[in-house]
């Protein structure tokens, strides 16, 4: 963890009203069957409230910190952020395609990263009408209330989320149980936050956008989200793109981390 040189709870209270705000934006489009167009060659969807509930956020955000540096998966990437030692770093709807279908397991994530770490993060999922925060030194909070990891106790089978194939090739050594797949890779993050799952895989080319802040929520519940070098990640670098990852207690991890970097998740 990179050690944090001023008190962030201010930020934290600023990204978690502006996200509130893109949530209820975006929620009056869900289920509603909004506009939808494809991007990355067709590979990935996104829908007229992924735009207004970025439009919002890049609006209070900025003018309250117009010195911050701005990265999301809805704004072209610029990038002067790297000359920036603080930024915001955005997804509008992370699970927009669950948000398109009609399911609720989608969420609003904002984080402020700082020396290449997010110091503060929200995650607001208004269909579950959720809420999760942390800031750093802080606790990690659902809905108010602190949350943490499943125990460091030895279990026999782990609860993971993960993709299936992924699943298949570790289990004939580890016993695992999967649960049914979580549409947003953030939503998974804090579900190893609230004890819900031991622990994710997360396929290569997951997005900074994606994961920051759900990751710090994740370290202040006392888990961890890490390469397969079992190192933090790094954000705001040149490429915001990352390999694969693992997420999950230390026992998760300890168990995972040798399979996978024998090739399992490949």
């Amino acid at each position: 963890m990179v050690s944090s040189d001023k008190n962030w709870s201010a930020d934290l209270d600023l990204i978690l009203d502006a996200a509130r705000q893109a949530g209820e934006i975006a929620n009056g489009y869900f289920r509603q069957s909004p506009e939808v167009w494809w991007k990355n060659e067709g590979r990935s969807p996104v829908s007229t409230a992924d735009f207004a509930a970025n439009d919002r956020l890049q609006s209070l955000l900025l003018k309250a910190r117009p010195n911050y540096g701005w990265l999301s998966e809805e704004t072209d990437d610029d990038s002067a952020r790297l000359a920036c030692e603080t930024l915001f770093v955005v997804d509008p709807i992370d699970g927009t395609r669950a948000f398109i279908a009609g399911e609720p397991i989608w969420c609003v994530s904002v984080a402020v990263v700082h020396k290449g770490r997010p110091v503060a993060g929200v995650l607001v999922a208004p269909a579950l009408q959720q809420e999760y925060q942390a800031a750093a030194e802080g606790p990690a909070l659902r809905n108010g209330a602190p949350i943490a990891v499943r125990s460091e106790v030895e279990v026999d089978e782990l609860v993971l989320a993960a993709d299936e194939k992924i699943v298949k090739k570790l289990q004939p050594e580890l016993a695992i149980h999967r649960v049914s797949h979580v549409p947003s890779l953030a939503y998974r993050l804090a579900m190893v936050a609230d004890a819900r799952i031991d622990g994710t895989i997360v396929k290569k080319d997951s997005h900074d956008w994606d994961l920051a802040a759900a990751d710090l929520i994740l370290e202040r519940a006392g888990g961890a989200l890490t390469g397969l070098d079992d190192q933090p990640l790094i954000y705001n670098r040149e490429t915001i793109r990352h390999g694969v990852l693992v997420a999950g207690t230390r026992h998760a991890r300890h168990v995972l981390l040798p399979h996978l970097v024998t090739g399992a998740a490949g």
